[in-house]
């Protein structure tokens, strides 16, 4: 079972059908010249991390089989998490 939507930042995930690994690397995300759909996360390939900005892989909390390893958890990222969710809830409701 994969854990709460917004995992945090550093999280290495496998996706549904993938056969690589991807890190967590942003939130909210939405693809250049497409505004209609806001993906829940964006991410790069593990391990070899950012490569370029074409290279980006956006996807779903849905679309996660497992997690591989969990980003750091501190009171920063909670705080963050709490604003984020409210701001998509926000979204959610217009």
């Amino acid at each position: 079972m994969v854990q709460e939507k917004y995992l945090p930042v550093g999280t290495v995930v496998l996706l549904k059908e993938g056969t690589k690994r991807v890190m967590i690397t942003g939130f909210c995300t939405m693809e250049e010249g497409k505004t209609d759909t806001i993906y829940d996360y964006c991410g790069c390939l593990y391990p070899e991390g950012f490569i370029s900005m074409d290279k980006n892989l956006l996807f779903n909390h849905d679309q996660i089989a497992r997690v591989d390893h969990m980003g750091l958890v501190d009171d920063e990222e909670k705080a963050f998490k709490e604003k984020l969710n409210e701001m998509v809830k926000q979204l959610e409701n217009k």
